[in-house]
């Protein structure tokens, strides 16, 4: 039977609850939304003993202070937020055991930008189109479409689980101000000049401040189009990269618009799709090519990773 399992002392600056997303619907408009760092959410959902996607609380850049209601486990994974309980710092990457009154405190990123709080026995909001998922420019899914507030008190299957777990030291990853990312070049290649094609995958491109959960802005040497950047409206893909006329990349993220009308240069493979979620603004940013094969393989490495740690983790 689900129970008060916490309640938000205070929110952090942007704190949504999130899953794997909501598929099938770009079609209406509705974007994907969800985790954008989903490795790090399967791992906590693995620490409190929770199916891979269950929802989770997401915390941007600063997290949140909440009190908890119900002798519960949780497990902090994704950036380095320094988390206390009770003032006391505890670790990460590891379940952790909380008693009805404690006060887990979430702080802000000394490395990465983004973490993730699982719950054992999960949140309990409805579903939307098969998803908990937070969609805040929709307005809709999480807790009431919007980031969490002061004095919200959230439901679960609290539980507690006997014995804890924790994810080996080697495994956990680490974000730096530098960061190389692997890419399929197109679908609209032809559509830049062969100079901006290797000044792309040359140079160096700076993440703005104005990046977001819809779009990864970037700042560096300009690409130049042959006859402009529009195109006939397509779909557009997690980690697709536009071109504006600007000729400054923006990468698509999970809360991005359905379709777009601008050349795409490139597509960000889905195995470096969790580092760049964990990237902070005037992070360094380069690009490599690799096949479509070779983007499947280490998709594929990261989905049997992910299966024997659910199956083995301790």
């Amino acid at each position: 039977m689900n129970k008060a399992i916490f309640k938000v002392i205070k929110p952090g600056l942007q704190t949504t609850i999130q899953d794997f997303g909501r598929f099938g619907f770009q079609q209406y408009g509705i974007s994907p939304s969800g985790a954008m760092d989903v490795f790090s959410l399967q791992i906590a959902n693995i620490l409190t003993g929770n199916p891979l996607g269950s929802a989770a609380l997401e915390a941007v850049l600063a997290g949140p202070e909440i009190e908890i209601l119900s002798d519960i486990t949780v497990a902090i994974c994704g950036g380095d937020f320094s988390p206390k309980v009770d003032g006391h710092e505890v670790l990460m990457w590891k379940s952790i055991s909380l008693k009805k009154g404690q006060i887990l405190s979430i702080g802000s990123c000394r490395q990465g930008a983004r973490a993730y709080i699982a719950f054992s026995g999960g949140i309990d909001v409805p579903e939307i189109l098969g998803s908990k998922s937070t969609f805040l420019n929709g307005g809709f899914g999480g807790l009431e479409g919007r980031a969490l507030q002061s004095g919200d008190i959230l439901l679960g299957n609290a539980a507690i689980m006997k014995p804890l777990k924790f994810l080996h030291p080697e495994l956990i990853p680490t974000f730096h101000k530098t960061l190389h990312l692997r890419v399929i070049l197109g679908p609209h290649e032809k559509s830049f000049t062969k100079q901006s094609i290797q000044r792309f995958l040359n140079e160096t491109y700076t993440l703005t401040p104005q990046s977001n959960r819809m779009g990864i802005q970037l700042k560096g040497p300009k690409l130049d189009h042959l006859l402009g950047p529009d195109i006939i409206s397509d779909p557009v893909p997690f980690g697709g990269i536009q071109v504006p006329s600007s000729g400054q990349p923006i990468i698509l993220m999970v809360d991005r618009q359905t379709t777009g009308g601008y050349t795409r240069i490139a597509t960000v493979i889905s195995a470096d799709i969790p580092l760049l979620a964990q990237a902070v603004p005037d992070t360094k940013i380069t690009f490599s090519t690799v096949s479509v094969e070779e983007a499947h393989r280490l998709y594929f490495k990261r989905h049997r990773l992910i299966k024997l740690l659910a199956a083995t983790i301790k």
